[in-house]
C-alpha cells in the first residue's frame, strides 16, 4: 500500500467499492491522529476560538463514540455504554487526567473493534437505528454501505475542525 509523505494509507484509485470506502474512511482516521501528533497535553486541550470548546483531544474522544455507536450499537445491534461516562455522551468532555495516551488507546480499540464488526459482512447488511436517530435519516434501517459514507463524512468534517485547531495552536496547515 502506497503512503504520503507523512505516512498515511493513500486510497487506491482503482480499488473496488468496498476496498475504495474502508481504504477512504483508514485514511481519514489517520488524519486525525496524523493532526494530534507532536503535541503537548495543553495544546490538546487549546480550543480553536471563541465561543467553541471544541479541541484536538475531544476529537479523539468524541470519534471513540461515534465509532462505538455506529458499528457496535447500530450496524452489530450492541447494547454498550459510552466510551467516557459522564459529560453529555458526545466525548468532547475533558477531564484532568485524562490524556491523549488513554484517549488514543481506547479510540483505536474502536477502531480495531469496528474493524472485526465488519469483516465478511455484505454492503448491504444492515444495521438498526433507534427510534430518534431513525427520524433524522427518514428510517431505521441502514446499511453498512450508508454507515460507511457516513463515517468518512464524519471524519472529514472534523478533520477540517482539526486543521483548523491545529493551525491555531502552532502554524501547521494541511494534510
Amino acid at each position: 500500500m502506497d503512503t504520503t509523505p507523512d505516512g498515511r494509507p493513500v486510497p487506491p484509485p482503482h480499488a473496488g467499492e468496498r476496498e475504495g470506502l474502508e481504504s477512504w474512511l483508514d485514511f481519514h482516521r489517520a488524519t486525525l491522529e496524523l493532526k494530534c501528533a507532536g503535541l503537548d497535553d495543553r495544546q490538546l486541550r487549546l480550543a480553536s476560538v471563541a465561543p467553541s470548546s471544541m479541541t484536538l483531544l475531544g476529537l479523539v474522544q468524541h470519534m471513540a463514540e461515534v465509532e462505538r455507536n455506529w458499528f457496535q450499537r447500530v450496524f452489530a445491534g450492541r447494547d454498550v455504554p459510552p466510551v467516557y461516562e459522564g459529560g453529555s455522551g458526545d466525548g468532547f468532555t475533558l477531564v484532568p487526567g485524562r490524556g491523549i495516551d488513554e484517549a488514543l488507546s481506547l479510540w483505536r480499540a474502536e477502531v480495531a473493534r469496528s474493524r472485526d464488526l465488519i469483516a465478511g459482512s455484505s454492503l448491504e447488511d444492515a444495521g438498526k437505528l433507534s427510534e430518534k436517530e431513525a427520524g433524522h435519516v427518514g428510517g431505521q434501517g441502514v446499511s453498512l454501505r450508508w454507515i460507511l459514507v457516513h463515517m468518512i463524512e464524519e471524519y472529514a468534517r472534523h478533520n477540517g475542525h482539526a486543521d483548523l485547531i491545529r493551525e491555531c495552536i502552532d502554524g501547521t496547515t494541511g494534510a
